[in-house]
């Protein structure tokens, strides 16, 4: 007789934005006359840039033509692309990466979730809290975690580090020693930023007690302040320390298409064994490649016409956190986010737990919004909105709060 993998059933409830999607779709077949504005998810509103849509064309076109018909792809991606990428994202800014050391894949959260099958189940992982449910959910998955408190919302085998607003969300070097320490920056939920002196501090110490940081750098497109790095691999040893994470959702609008990369450097190694050669095998084996179409299309964003259109979409999101923050702040919230970031954090008023909040948003104003607790323990208290939304119903929703 089969047995299933009992770590699946450890999760507490459903993942946050299929509970979130839920409770809204209950209340709207309820209220079929009500206008819900949406400012939860993490998805985009703005159609793909004219760039894009003109690569997309074209390659539909070439796969038509069996002179220019495309199969599987590539294990690691197409060379034009993965070329693009580091000439685009990396050498610009001073890294040293290079194509072979980049996995195209369909999106940056596969590879977050997926990344940690390269490492024994015995290892300790360290997260932010509040943090992106994706890293704790799947090592719970892989049998990794320990056991569940449901009164404390933690993991028994977990190290939590704490980003609250006394230490402007930004976690300390923990105290117990980790094996694997995810970090994403700009973060998410929060929308925090961390500058290059305090990023060099972790690789420093990832180095030190030989760690590996698994780097979330989704956002990075939404930095608008100096001295803020777009990549780990700005700092200096970086390269024997770090695997990088990145995706062309936010910066481009690829919600629907699917398309993202990870970076493994060849000198990231424990022992004889390569992490950047184990994860190409666990390519190889498990993942067929993003689409021909979908990776010409990723080749648009780098071109001169698809970065100036890809920079004033960013500044419309980014125009859209910045009217949620100073809307909310001009009505007394306690606001944080929003300027290197999509996301706008807030704390819940008249001490309500997120949830609370989440439910007074819906029903009285019908605006949709994450709680914090679904973050994390460090996120009750909290609440978070997106400025991918439209701008007229951002200012919509901003005036409906501030109404109540």
């Amino acid at each position: 007789m089969y047995k299933v993998n009992d770590n699946y059933l450890k999760l507490p409830g459903s993942y946050l934005f299929a509970a979130i999607g839920k409770k809204v779709n209950t209340y709207a077949g309820l209220h079929p006359d009500k206008k819900i504005i949406r400012l939860g998810i993490g998805d985009v509103t703005q159609p793909l840039a004219p760039a894009i849509i003109k690569a997309l064309h074209s390659a539909v076109d070439e796969m038509a033509d069996a002179a220019t018909f495309k199969g599987y792809a590539p294990d690691l991606g197409y060379e034009f692309l993965r070329n693009a990428i580091v000439e685009g994202d990396f050498a610009s800014r001073g890294c040293d990466i290079q194509a072979d050391e980049i996995f195209v894949s369909d999106g940056a959260k596969c590879d977050c979730g997926n990344i940690q099958e390269l490492f024994s189940l015995d290892n300790k992982i360290a997260v932010c809290d509040p943090v992106y449910p994706v890293y704790v959910d799947s090592n719970v998955m892989a049998g990794r975690t320990g056991t569940y408190d449901a009164d404390a919302e933690t993991w028994s085998d977990v190290i939590y580090m704490p980003c609250t607003l006394e230490n402007h969300f930004t976690p300390e070097l923990p105290k117990e020693t980790p094996d694997l320490i995810y970090l994403c920056y700009p973060n998410n939920p929060t929308g925090a930023a961390i500058t290059k002196p305090e990023l060099q501090k972790w690789v420093d110490y990832a180095n030190k007690v030989g760690a590996v940081i698994l780097y979330d750098a989704a956002y990075e497109a939404y930095i608008t302040e100096e001295g803020i790095p777009h990549s780990i691999y700005e700092c200096e040893g970086a390269r024997t320390c770090a695997i990088e994470f990145r995706s062309f959702s936010k910066n481009a609008g690829f919600t629907g298409l699917r398309l993202g990369y990870t970076v493994i450097p060849k000198d990231l190694k424990r022992g004889e064994a390569s992490l950047h050669d184990m994860w190409a095998r666990r390519h190889g084996t498990k993942y067929n490649g993003a689409p021909y179409i979908v990776q010409k299309a990723g080749a648009a964003v780098y071109s001169e016409e698809g970065r100036a259109q890809l920079k004033e979409q960013v500044a419309y999101y980014l125009n859209n956190a910045r009217t949620i923050f100073d809307g909310l702040k001009a009505a007394g919230y306690t606001v944080a986010g929003g300027v290197n970031s999509p996301y706008v954090w807030l704390k819940t008023p008249d001490k309500m737990t997120s949830w609370e909040f989440f439910d007074y948003l819906l029903e009285n104003v019908n605006v949709v919004g994450t709680p914090g607790s679904g973050f994390g323990p460090s996120g009750e208290g909290y609440f978070r909105l997106t400025g991918f939304g439209t701008y007229e119903n951002t200012l919509e929703a901003v005036e409906r709060i501030k109404s109540l």
